[in-house]
């Protein structure tokens, strides 16, 4: 899990965009709490600051969600943008990548 993070900022917009490709909000929640790689989404941060969530599921499915981060009442929230499954080619790169980074 990200630390400093109180939550997630959630709404109709973010639901359905993220539902949309095949991924609940559990799901997705429950990809912060797993080991995973995060990125800058360079491509997609002229507004604000935007993030790659990396990381495989529990059924060794890959999962990428790009989310920023948004001040809440309590704290810093996790706004989740959008979220799908990773394609074959996708998940062997990141497979890869997170065996390279364990020598």
């Amino acid at each position: 899990m990200i630390r400093n993070v109180q939550g997630f900022d959630w709404d109709a917009a973010n639901i359905d965009k993220c539902e949309k490709h095949g991924v609940s909000i559990e799901t997705i929640e429950d990809v912060f709490t797993r080991p995973l790689q995060i990125l800058g989404d360079v491509r997609h941060s002229n507004l604000e600051e935007r993030y790659i969530a990396v990381s495989t599921m529990s059924d060794g499915r890959g999962i990428f969600v790009g989310f920023t981060y948004r001040p809440g009442k309590r704290g810093l929230l996790i706004r989740p943008i959008t979220a799908r499954y990773m394609h074959k080619r996708e998940l062997a790169k990141y497979e890869k990548a997170v065996a390279h980074a364990k020598q």
